[in-house]
């Protein structure tokens, strides 16, 4: 997929581009590359390398550890203004613990880091309790953590958080890439709104460009604020109870190949992140209508379909890709767990 025009070129058409406003996704990829390059720090017991949706570290014969870490991002700007602070947290949890379980790893405990210009005891007490509600839901436990304070480097009202979560999985049960095959089926997952990725563009378009205020219901029949608030689904039972019951009669070789989580950059690049070379994925974008807010964002910015594509998650925050003999019991298993899905997709082999 070409990219968009961005930053200056973008803004000078009138569409609204996450480098317009203030992110930029090349540099970060960038970024990324160029610390592959420089590191040193190993141990034998690492499984894999960067780019995974979460680290590997093999404790035993048997099993492996996975670790991830992450934040909101700048949702939580949304939180300051609209003075809420119980829900960022269960964000934070859904952006660690979900990258987690993409391998097929149960996450077992998390802590968190909280770093604000002030320490007002019951914000913090509101941004844990958060916390601790995402990880109830989750199936883990909160452990510990680190409040810092940082007068001077950042205002009285600002924070930021940020989390870590440790899980284990069977050697033999990691999902990924070398289990997927031709023919698999692509189950998307419904997400909750926007998640916690994209908002640096969302608050320009929103709030910057067509100031629509927090508490304004004229686009969405509700308040925006609310609308940006609402928490991130969390996936990781739903993942784990569709590993468990897709197995074979023997236990082995379950219908779920791989999970992508689908977060920054979008339905197509994490998918392509969960695919070995020579197969790709085909989705049918008609079978899944986004949440209005998406629209909103669009219309109000003048926001490309290629540049909402790689910046949001457009309506699907998790996606399962399963033999397809095993689709309708994936359906079913999340049907009921309340969680909305469909088949969106397949995998096909690369034309040549």
């Amino acid at each position: 997929m070409t990219p968009p025009p961005t930053g200056q070129a973008g803004a000078a058409e009138g569409r609204a581009t996450y480098a317009a406003a203030g992110v930029d996704i090349e540099a970060g990829d960038r970024a990324v590359e160029l610390i592959k390059g420089r590191l040193r720090s190993t141990r034998p017991e690492v499984v894999g390398g960067l780019g995974g949706f979460a680290g590997l570290f093999r404790i035993d014969d048997r099993r492996l550890l996975a670790t991830s870490t992450d934040g909101v991002g700048t949702k939580v700007a949304i939180a300051q203004a609209m003075d809420r602070h119980d829900t960022i947290g269960i964000d934070l949890v859904g952006m660690v613990v979900d990258d987690i379980v993409v391998c097929g790893a149960e996450p077992l405990f998390m802590t968190d880091y909280i770093a604000c210009g002030r320490v007002v005891p019951e914000r913090i007490a509101d941004i844990v309790a958060g916390i601790d509600a995402g990880c109830v839901l989750a199936g883990c436990a909160l452990v510990g953590g680190e409040t810092a304070e940082h007068p001077g480097l950042l205002g009285p009202d600002d924070y930021d958080v940020a989390g870590a979560a440790t899980g284990v999985v069977d050697a033999d049960a990691v999902l990924g890439p070398e289990r997927v095959r031709a023919g698999d089926v692509v189950i998307a997952m419904a997400s909750s709104g926007l998640h916690s990725n994209g908002y640096s563009l969302a608050r320009h378009v929103l709030l910057d460009v067509a100031r629509i205020g927090l508490d304004s219901t004229a686009d969405l029949g509700e308040p925006l604020g609310e609308v940006l608030l609402t928490p991130t689904r969390i996936y990781t039972k739903d993942c784990l109870a569709l590993i468990a019951e897709l197995r074979d009669a023997d236990g082995h070789d379950g219908g779920v190949h791989a999970f992508s989580h689908v977060t920054g950059g979008g339905l197509t690049a994490n998918l392509e992140r969960v695919l070995p070379a020579g197969l790709t994925a085909s989705i049918d974008r008609s079978s899944w209508t986004p949440a209005p807010i998406f629209e909103v964002i669009a219309s109000r910015g003048n926001v490309t379909a290629d540049e909402m594509e790689r910046t949001f998650n457009l309506g699907v925050g998790m996606v399962a890709v399963v033999a397809a003999a095993q689709a309708d019991a994936a359906l079913a298993v999340l049907a009921s767990r309340n969680v909305p899905s469909w088949v969106a997709g397949d995998i096909s082999t690369t034309e040549a």
